[in-house]
């Protein structure tokens, strides 16, 4: 078996034990003479695994029993409606940080619904900073300020939240959940998509405080009413099951690993390792400000396009696949989530050594 180390933003790599295990249970789940993928939702053997992976998510988050979690589909876009629909319910007014593609595509989505202002924003420098907020920057009568805590395409994170007073935060965590420790109890409601660090793409996690729930729009679809899906124990339709299947077993993952905050460790270790690099190299340079840097998404360029490509196109024939930047930043991005190996990054700074020693 030959397996390259895929740096892609997502969908990304999956942890190779948690792999190997699906593999094993493809065709036969524990005894039951039928895989996942072939159960009903109904069934008591899918409950079991519906219910272990979601009371895993709230043991290795530690998420307080005053929140709801639930496994939805749809992807952000659909959470980029949903939000508004059920929290933008009491003065029909949210804040939003715009720091990237992702929070711009649910503040735009979110003024169909209601008055959405833009109360900060970084496009100024291609959104390569985080910009600094106080309390008084918000609306006092906004029901919630929404942020993306860690930004895909520019490599930006939020490393010190926004005070928001008692207006609560909503933040959409898709690329970098389980990434390192978060306190829960500090956001209204959180919303990750699984297919950059949880499980192959066609599930969310919603983990959303109790008494935020219950007063939907009128106009709010069935399907995406938070409340419905929460009190159904997300089971209100046909899940997308074996996606949930594939989050559990990683989440059991992370709690062999040593859990989240041991997650964190080795995840410091491999973004200091590349950011290292980055900052004495003469050939390569990250593109994002020192204090809001990324662990998940490490975006860098060099200073010359055809330099870029040759290093894409070298890369890639040495099995270190899709580090080719998004089309709006150009150059190179490296997704170095939690099941990226150190050997992998390792792999990456010694071959960006040989390249610039080569082409320098």
């Amino acid at each position: 078996m030959s397996r390259v180390y895929n740096f892609s933003a997502g969908p990304s790599m999956l942890p190779l034990s948690v792999l190997k295990t699906a593999q094993a249970e493809l065709l036969e789940y524990k005894g039951t003479g039928q895989s996942v993928m072939e159960m009903s939702h109904r069934s008591k053997e899918y409950e079991e695994i519906i219910e272990t992976a979601e009371a895993d998510l709230r043991e290795i988050m530690n998420i307080p029993d005053n929140y709801d979690v639930f496994f939805t589909q749809g992807g952000g876009y659909t959470q980029f409606a949903s939000v508004p629909l059920n929290l933008m319910n009491k003065n029909n007014k949210a804040d939003y940080i715009i720091t990237g593609q992702w929070a711009k595509k649910a503040f735009e989505e979110a003024c169909k619904y209601g008055d959405a202002r833009a109360a900060a924003s970084s496009a100024d420098k291609t959104f390569s900073y985080i910009p600094k907020t106080t309390r008084e920057d918000f609306r006092k009568d906004a029901d919630y300020v929404y942020i993306c805590l860690n930004n895909t395409i520019y490599g930006t994170k939020y490393n010190t939240l926004p005070d928001t007073g008692d207006i609560p935060l909503v933040a959409d965590i898709s690329s970098c959940m389980l990434s390192e420790p978060l306190d829960v109890s500090k956001f209204g409601l959180l919303f990750g998509g699984a297919q950059k660090n949880v499980a192959p793409a066609g599930v969310v996690m919603v983990i959303a405080r109790k008494d935020l729930l219950g007063n939907a729009m009128d106009i709010t679809p069935t399907m995406l009413n938070y409340k419905i899906q929460a009190d159904a124990k997300s089971l209100f339709n046909t899940p997308p099951c074996y996606n949930i299947y594939m989050a559990g077993l990683v989440f059991k993952w992370i709690k062999e690993q040593g859990g989240v905050e041991a997650v964190y460790k080795n995840n410091l270790k491999k973004a200091n390792l590349l950011y290292d690099f980055l900052d004495n190299s003469k050939m390569f340079k990250g593109t994002v400000v020192k204090e809001d840097r990324s662990l998940m998404n490490v975006p860098f360029v060099t200073d010359s396009e055809e330099l870029n490509k040759k290093f894409i196109a070298e890369s890639q024939a040495n099995g270190l696949v899709n580090l080719k930047g998004h089309r709006t930043v150009g150059g190179m991005r490296a997704s170095i989530y939690n099941a990226m190996p150190y050997e992998g990054v390792e792999a990456l700074v010694n071959f960006m050594e040989k390249f610039e020693k080569e082409n320098g």
